[in-house]
């Protein structure tokens, strides 16, 4: 049987919060493992807060236009990508870091899991931007995993009367997307280009947070706490 193939854009935030989480990492890893009968990964790493971070002092002291604070935040992807690679180790994942949505691909021939940043600056674009490329690339359905458990109606962080979404369509996800301006170091679950990525390529996409067994329950196809878009 061949096997699927699915893309998770992976939160920086996720990777490396402010305390490290090594029983994150540990049941993240071990989810992927127990799938490899049925399913090949591809994980797009983000920057998180460490990005921003970057960003936020770049802005302050050199005046920087926006393909530098980008470039700051592709270099962050990358390091996590490259930290997550060796979780994995040489016999499951790439030992190189692709930078080409080809490389992802060649890589993926031989690996169960090939891990990557940010491929290339973009204007206005994020990883998440990435993975939704790379979905459309491979002809695959698309996890985001991010530090909510989902789409809400406002920032649940900072806003308390915020409604969590269990479901979307596409063209509305788009919408809620583009109603705001990008930035870089954005915070919200998947960047305007994303949005607009999965929208026009009808890419089945599922928002979860860091709960890593609602990542096995979707590739079971079981019932899961976050949100689907599609339809």
């Amino acid at each position: 049987m061949k096997k699927r193939v699915i893309v998770i854009s992976l939160g920086g935030s996720l990777i490396v919060p402010e305390k490290v989480d090594f029983s994150f990492l540990k049941q993240f890893v071990n989810t992927l493992r127990k799938n490899y009968k049925k399913w090949k990964f591809v994980i797009v790493c983000g920057g998180g807060s460490i990005a921003r971070k970057y960003i936020e002092i770049l802005k302050r002291e050199s005046n920087p236009n926006e393909k530098e604070l980008s470039t700051a935040g592709i270099r962050v992807t990358r390091l996590n990508a490259l930290i997550l690679m060796k979780l994995f180790g040489k016999k499951e994942a790439n030992d190189t870091l692709p930078t080409t949505m080809k490389e992802v691909k060649s890589n993926l021939e031989k690996n169960n899991v090939v891990i990557c940043g940010a491929l290339r600056y973009e204007p206005a674009s994020t990883s998440d931007g990435t993975a939704a490329k790379l979905s459309h690339f491979l002809k695959s359905e698309f996890i985001n995993m991010t530090n909510v458990k989902g789409l809400y109606t406002a920032n649940p962080l900072t806003h308390k009367g915020a409604k969590f979404i269990s479901h979307e369509t596409w063209k509305r996800f788009d919408e809620r997307a583009n109603n705001m301006i990008y930035h870089s170091g954005q915070h919200f679950v998947l960047d305007q280009k994303a949005a607009k990525i999965i929208h026009e390529d009808k890419i089945k996409t599922y928002i979860v947070g860091e709960d890593v067994r609602n990542i096995d329950k979707i590739l079971q196809g079981k019932k899961f706490i976050g949100t689907t878009i599609c339809g």
